[in-house]
């Protein structure tokens, strides 16, 4: 099953990118900062949510990977 179809996975893959483009902005903030509009604009703005609400993202990959282990 598609990752994108199971309610979990996406979960999952949406809190991996937002902290994927987080840290990516830390690292190179000059990529991110040329493409705020348009399909590169989607990466900004998961970095902003993750710079923004750095401990509710942080506390939600905690449960999430607790959950994983122990289902």
């Amino acid at each position: 099953m598609s990752a994108l179809f199971h309610f979990q996975s996406l979960l999952v893959v949406i809190l991996l990118m937002i902290c994927t483009c987080t840290y990516i902005r830390s690292i190179f903030p000059n990529i991110m900062a040329r493409h705020k509009i348009g399909w590169m604009g989607l990466f900004w703005k998961m970095a902003r949510i993750g710079e923004r609400l750095s401990p509710l993202v942080s506390a939600s990959c905690i449960v999430m990977a607790f959950y994983i282990l122990l289902d």
